[in-house]
């Protein structure tokens, strides 16, 4: 079966790039730990992670060009304990989000068991540039500082 892509139009030129990072996330996303992603007006935004059970020390977070990795592994229990019902993961993860251009990481912070991350995402500026039109047959001159060679 075909998978069909919103990138596959041929209206998004150069975005396979960004189309084989959203794949690599998707296989990573196994859904623990859960999270919440929201925004906090008017251009930051927050993951908040469920992270019970993990200290500072066991947790990672790094940025890898334009992705977000959170990772967390729990330092082995030295002392042999029986447990009747064990409820509570305590496995190791790595949770991984795509950050878009411009968007920074300012900082993390845990508290009662959640694990926050604050991102700043800027204002984009809208960029306009005028592309000009030449008649046919000089196209292929090169224009130097808005004069035609000949």
């Amino acid at each position: 079966m075909t998978r069909h892509s919103v990138f596959g139009s041929p209206l998004f030129l150069g975005f396979d790039h960004l189309e084989q990072m959203i794949d690599r996330v998707a296989k990573n996303s196994d859904g623990y730990p859960p999270y919440n992603i929201e925004e906090i007006p008017p251009n930051r935004l927050r993951i908040t992670l469920a992270v019970a059970g993990f200290s500072m020390d066991e947790l990672q977070i790094t940025q890898e060009d334009n992705q977000l990795v959170i990772r967390g592994k729990q330092k082995e229990d030295p002392e042999e304990r029986v447990f009747l019902h064990r409820g509570i993961a305590s496995r190791q993860f790595q949770k991984a989000f795509v950050l878009a251009e411009g968007i920074e990481v300012e900082g993390a912070a845990l508290d009662n068991g959640l694990l926050h991350i604050d991102l700043i995402r800027p204002q984009p500026e809208p960029k306009v540039r005028t592309i000009r039109i030449t008649a046919k047959g000089m196209a292929s001159r090169p224009v130097v500082e808005g004069k035609t060679e000949a």
